[in-house]
């Protein structure tokens, strides 16, 4: 299981639909690294501008790295990450998460490239 879903919120899902800050909140205590990671990058792009802001450090260990896959796998999670940060989110690797203001900048389209993909690969990341 990905998340720590509390016996209420299982409740509720059970006669009707969740809203955003009810599985945000799931989110962020079902997987700290993912969050803290992805509130990070959304903080350090609010204060230092420019195109996006990247991560392009490994996680520490095998938990940290699978939280991140599990939240940026689900559309689920990443859509209610997106509306609740107000950003875009992209993926690259095991780490390499970017932060974008919106998926029309040309930036955000330039780093989702299979190009990009290729450009960003490395022999240590190979089993990432």
């Amino acid at each position: 299981m990905s998340l720590d879903v509390t016996p209420e919120l299982l409740e509720k899902a059970r006669h009707g639909e969740i809203d955003d800050a009810a599985f945000v909140e799931c989110v962020r205590t079902s997987l700290p690294y993912a969050w803290e990671m992805i509130s990070g990058l959304v903080a350090r792009y609010q204060v230092d501008g420019g195109d996006f802001a990247d991560n392009q450090v490994p996680p520490p260990d095998e938990q940290a790295r699978g939280q991140l896959l599990r939240v940026l796998a689900s559309d689920a999670m990443r859509g209610a990450l997106e509306r609740y940060f107000g950003v875009k989110l992209a993926f690259q690797n095991c780490h390499r998460v970017a932060v974008f203001p919106s998926a029309g900048t040309e930036a955000y389209r330039r780093f989702i490239t299979a190009r990009e993909q290729i450009l960003n690969q490395s022999p240590e990341l190979r089993d990432c």
